[in-house]
């Protein structure tokens, strides 16, 4: 059963994919059902795969193959909070590497073009320091990452260099 509010994703005939990676990557993911098209439609033809229910992170989406007509853009982003720099790695490596492009600030796309913030709750926990300045240095050295350095922010957070 849908959820009363769900996200809904746009793809171009590559939900079901998609949502099978999220369901591998992410912790408290899953794929729900998966609905064939009744009839031909636009994007399709009749038994193909029209719509994917699934959450990523407990979050219900529903994947829509709605065909080329809408791109994801970074106007919608999930943010993934992390724990440590090894999930930070894994999720940052695992969205890259199966065709995903790196962004700045702990920002990267999937292979399909949704975006996605990998945030190391650290980097959060800097930008929100108390002390002014210890805050903008954490904020001007993830200003210069791709992938969150948490080693780097906090260093910076406590204005010491590393190498």
């Amino acid at each position: 059963m849908i959820s009363r509010n769900t996200i809904c994703l746009w793809y171009d005939g590559g939900a079901l994919d998609a949502a099978n990676f999220y369901a591998e990557t992410f912790p408290d993911s899953t794929v729900g059902a998966v609905h064939l098209a009744p009839g031909d439609y636009p994007a399709g033809k009749q038994g193909n795969v029209l719509t994917v229910e699934f959450t990523v992170v407990g979050i219900p989406c529903l994947g829509l193959n709605g065909g080329p007509h809408f791109r994801h853009n970074e106007a919608f982003s999930f943010q993934i909070a992390t724990d440590d720099q090894a999930e930070t790695d894994r999720l940052w490596n695992a969205i890259v590497g199966n065709d995903g492009q790196e962004s700045a600030c702990g920002w990267c796309k999937d292979r399909w073009g949704l975006s996605w913030q990998i945030t190391p709750r650290a980097l959060t926990a800097a930008i929100c320091d108390p002390d002014r300045a210890a805050a903008r240095r954490a904020f001007d050295a993830m200003m210069t990452m791709q992938k969150i350095d948490i080693a780097a922010i906090e260093a910076a957070r406590l204005g010491r260099n590393i190498s």
